[in-house]
């Protein structure tokens, strides 16, 4: 627990000083770098008794996502306020159900749909229930995306979306943030969360609750996103700045919905 502990200090400490550097660099230019102060969505968060809590990522992912998606759990784990570990994936990635209490995350060749990932977040009330990342291999076998940079960058986002976390940014064309939590063009300097990540997690797990959702094991009806389907996806409620829709909508009354947020591949 010691060692864990300094090694986020020492990483979160490194990550820092790179966005200050970052920062200062940016100010020598012409460009201004644009923070996102809050960039929870709604206050959405998984109900927990204590922290830090620990969130598990079901493994659907083939062999060539296996390294990104270690990765990106090594990453968030670093907040003080959550874990994430990797564990057998409880579903089938070319369907990629949601599983109660945790988040499933799976690739597969899902087809020329437009979108590069997806993530849908399950809530009951202002609480996060249930998760699924989807990375569409159709496209990340193209040149464009099949970079280490391309999967690093959307498989961490897609993941901090189910933790509570909107875009820093959604300008792709902005100087990036040298966080996974910003739309950029270049995903080179976007591959990991910055310490900004950290600190809105700290902000949206400040509280405890009275119960939890995290590793629950039934839910009270579980409807489901079908994602080659945008009319399932329910009402449009944000787009970026180049006109895409990024994130729906869908009301199942009762306090229930679920939240589709989508990456566009360019």
């Amino acid at each position: 627990m010691v060692n864990k502990f300094l090694k986020r200090i020492v990483l979160s400490t490194f990550r820092r000083g790179a966005l200050i550097i970052a920062i200062a660099l940016t100010a020598l230019g012409t460009s201004a770098l644009v923070v996102n102060a809050t960039h929870s969505w709604g206050g959405y968060h998984w109900a927990r008794t204590a922290n830090p809590f620990t969130l598990k990522l079901g493994d659907n992912v083939s062999s060539i996502w296996d390294a990104h998606l270690g990765i990106a759990s090594s990453d968030w784990s670093l907040s003080i306020v959550l874990d994430t570990s990797v564990v057998v994936g409880g579903t089938n990635p070319k369907n990629c159900r949601p599983v109660a209490g945790r988040v499933e995350v799976c690739n597969n060749k899902y087809g020329n749909n437009g979108w590069l990932g997806i993530a849908s977040i399950w809530a009951s009330g202002t609480h996060i229930t249930q998760g699924t990342v989807k990375m569409n291999d159709t496209y990340f076998n193209t040149a464009t995306y099949n970079t280490p940079a391309w999967r690093n960058l959307v498989v961490c986002q897609e993941i901090g979306h189910t933790l509570g976390l909107d875009h820093q940014d959604e300008n792709f064309y902005n100087v990036p943030l040298g966080t996974c939590m910003d739309y950029s063009s270049d995903p080179t300097p976007n591959q990991h969360p910055n310490q900004h990540d950290y600190d809105m997690l700290e902000t949206i797990y400040a509280h405890l609750d009275t119960s939890t959702t995290v590793g629950q094991t039934a839910l009270q009806g579980k409807p489901e996103v079908d994602h080659s389907d945008p009319g399932s996806w329910g009402k449009e409620i944000r787009r970026s700045s180049n006109g895409r829709a990024s994130l729906y909508e869908r009301d199942f009354g009762k306090g229930n919905k679920v939240f589709t947020f989508v990456f566009w591949a360019n």
